[in-house]
């Protein structure tokens, strides 16, 4: 978009990290194809950035129709590590994040106070994978999030990150989606 890294301005955010048990993004409009009226959601066991990192495997993942409330279950997860965390993280934030139609997101890094704990996952006993009233609950939960989370953006579609700790959903970023 031609903008020298001299003009960007940035600050550090220092965010308390939630201990998730899944983390999730949402889209609110399907960028699969482009279809308002369709949310794709993806989720992960643990902290997101097994998610938004490139880290092997497939999420959870499913498209909820907006129209309806009928979902479709794309993949499930095949993850083999989830990581876990406490305490703080400290995320770059730059004007660069709010420009139509640019992400600057993931261009500076973002770094927890302590180190990640990566551990394997059983999926054997994972409710998301095994339990069909939780994954049910969990997509129609996180949908409803993405639908008012986008009209609080007046109608914008937005990427959204949010995770499930302690029976509570949190939203921890959202930005429009590009």
């Amino acid at each position: 978009m031609g903008i020298s890294l001299k003009d960007i301005k940035m600050a550090v955010l220092c965010q308390k990290i939630i201990p998730s048990e899944y983390a999730f993004v949402i889209h609110t409009k399907n960028p699969l194809n482009n279809d308002k009226n369709e949310l794709f959601g993806e989720i992960v066991n643990g902290m997101g950035e097994t998610l938004v990192g490139a880290y092997e495997g497939t999420s959870f993942s499913f498209v909820y129709n907006k129209l309806n409330g009928n979902y479709e279950i794309k993949s499930y997860q095949n993850k083999s590590i989830c990581l876990k965390n406490e305490g703080f993280i400290f995320r770059s934030d730059s004007n660069t994040e709010d420009l139509e139609g640019f992400s600057g997101a993931g261009l500076f890094d973002s770094v927890p106070m302590i180190e990640d704990n990566k551990i394997e996952i059983n999926y054997s006993n994972d409710k998301l994978f095994n339990d069909k009233n939780f994954n049910s609950f969990m997509i129609k939960k996180i949908s409803e999030l993405g639908i008012n989370v986008e009209k609080l953006f007046e109608g914008v579609p937005q990427d959204i990150e949010g995770v499930y700790y302690n029976d509570n959903f949190y939203i921890v970023q959202t930005r429009p989606q590009v």
